[in-house]
């Protein structure tokens, strides 16, 4: 059988715990690394601006879950699922019942959540905590166009990208910024 991505209940805050135990079982050959290809506890990145300070910090995307990449074989599938279960912290593989085999997740769904993590294509997507508004008056701290403020026009959140207009030689032009990029300005 093909590998696939299983999702694995835990109990909350042990999703790391548990990843470095199923590592410690592959490094015994407690498990078969032929059947245990992969495992992730995703993390996405956080920027907060607050005050005009950009805090970065880490937040799991699935809190109290682990991605196991697994390639079952049809036969003993059960006892390498039964030596994961026993795990202390592991309640389980999500959607199926001890005895049932594990389903694994759609492909196209473990994709968008590797991707989110940065775990795809070596590029992390970091999220942007900060509210703005269109009209909003900001000050764009980096790029070419540091130390300008202007009105923002258009945003976004998908992509946190804000459309600023800023006065350049007197006329007002639109600039694509990351809201990374910019602070409020307090007038």
């Amino acid at each position: 059988m093909a590998s696939a991505w299983y999702i694995l209940q835990t109990y909350s805050a042990y999703e790391a715990k548990i990843a470095r135990e199923i590592q410690h079982k592959l490094e015994l050959g407690d498990l078969d690394s032929n059947v245990v290809k992969s495992i992730k506890v995703p993390e996405e990145e956080i920027v907060e601006i607050k005050d005009g300070k950009k805090k970065t910090r880490k937040t799991k995307i699935l809190p109290g879950y682990v991605m196991m990449e697994l390639d079952l074989p049809e036969i003993g599938w059960k006892d390498t699922c039964a030596k994961i279960r026993r795990i202390q912290g592991v309640n389980g593989f999500v959607g199926t019942a001890p005895t049932e085999r594990p389903r694994p997740i759609p492909t196209e769904e473990a994709k968008r959540m590797l991707a989110r993590a940065g775990e795809i294509k070596g590029e992390k997507i970091v999220h942007v905590k900060q509210s703005y508004a269109v009209g909003d008056i900001v000050k764009i701290m980096e790029g070419p166009f540091a130390t300008f403020e202007g009105t923002v026009e258009k945003i976004e959140e998908g992509k946190d990208k804000l459309t600023v207009n800023v006065q350049i030689f007197g006329r007002a032009t639109p600039v694509e910024v990351n809201m990374t990029q910019v602070e409020k300005s307090v007038k």
